[in-house]
């Protein structure tokens, strides 16, 4: 596995002569937020030596590398999901490869769904922690280069990088949630059981990404900073039939807010 993530690490430093210091995901319908990005090289997935193909709609599937606000950053604009090959290695493959580019610091946004009573369709959730249902990427022999077997996991999020997100929101008076993230494998949306065991838990919000990749990033130390688009709710009452261009479309008038939170903290860190 070294063997592929350094390979392709060095395709990409050749290819770019890119010392990115951010990674950036970008979730279901949030791919848009490129246009922030003086984009320097657009590489497609399918040209990446090892990369895995996101087949996901709203997932376009290219690596960028560009600035924003003159620092040099590598985004991903679409992610791949366990799902889609029932494969873990695959889905933290680019996390891995983006630490050998050289980024100290992660940021993540996703589409999920609410289970927390108070959250309306279209809020915004910095999370803050999360919960594992989907098999944990470092299940195996471990690979001592990339961290030590039993990583630390009492700050997954930066509360750095939170509590400036949060006064950038308090500063252009952008209403933000906090809360925990349940990660599960889809690709099924969830029954009204499921979401009220995912609110027993402790959850208030729900989605098929993400905790993977951040188990990965902590790891290997980096630091980082989610957020959720809530595109659905799965509270009593106020469960309806859902499909995924219902999902796109939230998250999609969600992406001017986003990119404001996400520009500026990258300015600031």
């Amino acid at each position: 596995m070294l063997v592929q993530i350094k390979k392709t690490a060095e395709f990409l430093k050749e290819k770019t002569n890119f010392n990115p210091e951010i990674g950036i995901i970008l979730g279901s319908g949030l791919g848009s937020f490129v246009d922030e990005v003086d984009i320097k090289f657009s590489i497609p997935y399918d040209e990446i030596p090892e990369f895995p193909l996101s087949t996901v709609e709203g997932h376009s599937g290219k690596l960028i590398f560009g600035y924003v606000k003159n620092k040099e950053v590598v985004v991903m604009q679409g992610r791949f999901h366990y799902y889609e090959e029932a494969d873990i290695e695959k889905v933290v493959f680019p996390v891995r490869v983006m630490k050998y580019l050289g980024i100290k610091k992660l940021l993540i946004s996703n589409a999920s769904g609410g289970v927390n009573p108070d959250f309306e369709i279209g809020d915004l959730m910095i999370i803050d922690d999360h919960i594992n249902l989907i098999p944990n990427p470092l299940v195996g022999p471990n690979q001592n280069e990339l961290g030590t077997r039993f990583p630390d996991m009492s700050q997954p999020y930066c509360k750095n990088m939170i509590s400036i997100t949060e006064e950038i929101a308090e500063k252009n008076e952008i209403q933000l949630k906090k809360g925990t993230y349940v990660g599960v494998t889809g690709p099924t949306l969830e029954t009204p059981a499921e979401y009220k065991y995912f609110r027993i838990i402790g959850g208030d919000t729900v989605g098929m990404s993400t905790v993977p990749e951040v188990i990965a990033a902590r790891h290997m130390k980096l630091k980082c900073f989610g957020i959720s688009v809530i595109t659905d709710l799965g509270v009593p009452g106020k469960i309806k039939v859902v499909t995924h261009e219902d999902v796109q479309n939230v998250a999609n008038k969600a992406k001017p807010i986003l990119a404001k939170l996400f520009t500026e903290l990258i300015n600031k860190i």
